[in-house]
């Protein structure tokens, strides 16, 4: 039986490398034309991510702060790291910093300009989050802990979850600000919004999870 299944398998490889795709009877209009006009601003990737697939968005952050409070709830009964190194020497802090603030740079501008060129919010929080993993790294654990507190990261964490599904379902229910001149800064209606809250979302909680696997796991 196996044998069928293995020829089966040959056949449709030789038939994707030899026979040729059929033609598809498409309009005269682009299908990504149509999304940007659509959408209003130029990435259309971000159109599809933002309102045409809104649903499957929603879920992401929804499943992404689920996986957090997983990790949260998996560590609970650890016992902390007794010893929690960082780096010291003077060149790889320079380096791991310079880093750092490259990558707070990359983080704004995707969050801000994401909707205009190739990047959004999920793109813009994993640089956010690489910058803080970067200062973590040269940093006390106690003065990254403080810090996180004293600006009640958490706290805006669930702000920015709040206000992205409240927008979501806005949208979903058909309202949409105007979108504006095309190309614009200011252009796609609440999706620039939308971009910039899921970047600080993914931002704050990569923070979040990594104070609490190096508080439980070490650096090295």
């Amino acid at each position: 039986m196996k044998w069928v299944y293995i020829a089966a398998g040959i056949a449709l490889y030789v038939k994707m490398l030899v026979l040729p795709n059929p033609e598809l009877n498409l309009p005269d209009f682009s299908i990504v034309e149509s999304i940007v006009k659509d959408g209003g601003i130029p990435n259309a990737v971000t159109v599809i991510i933002l309102r045409n697939r809104l649903y499957d968005t929603i879920f992401e952050v929804v499943v992404f702060t689920i996986a957090i409070m997983g990790a949260y709830f998996l560590l609970a009964n650890e016992i902390p790291s007794c010893a929690i190194y960082h780096f010291t020497d003077k060149p790889s802090i320079v380096l791991a910093r310079l880093g750092a603030t490259i990558a707070a740079l990359v983080s704004i501008e995707l969050a801000i300009r994401g909707h205009l060129s190739p990047g959004g919010g999920f793109a813009a929080g994993v640089a956010g989050g690489t910058a803080i993993g970067l200062i973590t790294i040269t940093s006390s654990q106690e003065s990254m802990q403080a810090i996180y507190q004293r600006w009640h990261a958490a706290t805006w964490e669930k702000v920015s979850v709040l206000v992205f599904i409240v927008l979501a379902v806005i949208i979903l229910a058909g309202v949409e600000l105007p979108h504006g001149e095309l190309g614009a800064l200011v252009s796609g209606g609440v999706i620039p919004l939308l971009n910039i809250l899921v970047a600080v979302k993914v931002a704050l909680r990569s923070w979040a999870v990594i104070l609490v696997f190096i508080r439980y796991r070490g650096l090295l």
